[in-house]
């Protein structure tokens, strides 16, 4: 697909149910990307417009620059927000999965984005209340971008080479920013190697998200219990080990770490902790082979013994950690990552001198 030559800004009907016809939208009315609308996109880089900046093999689609920056116009972004949504994408082009079957799979994972840095303030990223949910164009218009993307420059179609089984709510739909200014913890972003303070974006795909509502206790190890047993959980368990993330909201993170415990304190608790005992697993034909795979091999639950640990490792790679939501109830959101987190955030690059 290539820009439309038109320069007209208005916004036409027929424009809009052309862009229908040609199977281009995610089923919402996009933005025609009119030349000039391109343009102005790509005047916010300085990376060459046929630049190719990320490829599906095995379907033999590239993406490049300006493919990106036609699917962002349509998705209704800003100019200025273009530099996030390639970093988004030199991100997601770091997880394993993105660049192999991710996209195709039958779980149908959705990206989850998170943006770091004053940029957030800037271009009016949402990092508060309601951080999943919409009314916020930038986090709205940067996700759908990379939605889109994928749909039209790789060709990730449901029903044609998209085989999400059910799929799950929200899969172009959630982009954060982290809380930074409550958030008593160092951000993503410098878990993923970026120094604090700077513009980035990290990214990972996540099978589903579920929340922890704890406005009950005050007990740091009471309420990690509960963000245990809520990841413990069997049904999210394919394969030997599982990984898994967790959006603290402010007032969580705050309780935790007023009883003296650090980002990294929490994890290692976790880790040690989160798993089943095998007779579960057993119990819902789980049962962990020799080669790692699971299944139902008709083994009894009362002869089975053991605990099995639902990480492999204790880092941010498999337990990535972050801040976001306000600060007025006891409610976080555990997220099921797809595998595991590259541990590598993306720089936002700054926009061309004089723009």
């Amino acid at each position: 697909m290539t820009g439309h030559t038109a320069t007209d800004t208005t916004l036409s009907q027929s424009e809009i149910e052309y862009i229908y016809e040609k199977g281009w939208t995610d089923g919402l009315p996009v933005v025609p990307p009119t030349r000039e609308r391109t343009d102005e996109l790509l005047a916010t880089t300085n990376r060459p417009a046929d630049e190719i900046i990320g490829r599906l093999d095995h379907l033999k689609r590239e993406v490049t620059v300006e493919l990106a920056a036609i699917n962002s116009v349509m998705a209704g972004c800003r100019p200025e927000y273009f530099p996030v949504v390639l970093a988004c994408w030199d991100a997601l082009m770091l997880e394993r999965a993105t660049v192999g079957g991710g996209w195709q799979s039958t779980s149908g994972p959705a990206p989850l984005i998170v943006v770091n840095g004053p940029i957030r303030e800037r271009l009016g990223f949402n990092s508060t209340g309601g951080v999943f949910g919409p009314g916020f164009r930038a986090n709205a218009t940067v996700a759908r971008a990379i939605g889109l993307i994928v749909r039209n420059a790789l060709g990730i179609v449901p029903h044609v080479f998209e085989q999400a089984t059910q799929g799950i709510p929200g899969r172009w739909a959630m982009c954060i920013g982290e809380n930074e200014e409550e958030s008593p913890w160092e951000p993503l972003s410098v878990d993923g190697g970026v120094p604090a303070g700077a513009d980035a974006v990290s990214t990972t795909l996540l099978r589903t998200s579920e929340y922890v509502d704890n406005r009950h206790t005050a007990d740091p190890e009471k309420l990690l219990a509960d963000f245990a047993d809520t990841i413990s959980r069997t049904g999210s368990w394919i394969f030997r080990n599982a990984a898994a993330g967790i959006v603290f909201c402010p007032e969580h993170a705050q309780l935790l770490a007023g009883a003296g415990m650090t980002k990294d304190d929490v994890r290692s608790w976790l880790v040690t902790r989160c798993g089943r005992p095998t007779a579960d697993l057993v119990r819902v034909g789980k049962a962990l082979t020799d080669k790692g795979a699971r299944g139902d091999h008709g083994e009894d639950e009362r002869a089975a013994e053991g605990f099995e640990p639902l990480f492999a490792e204790d880092s941010p790679k498999h337990l990535p950690i972050m801040v976001a939501g306000a600060r007025n109830a006891g409610i976080s959101m555990v997220v099921r990552l797809f595998g595991i987190w590259s541990g590598i955030s993306a720089r936002v690059d700054p926009t061309p001198d004089g723009l």
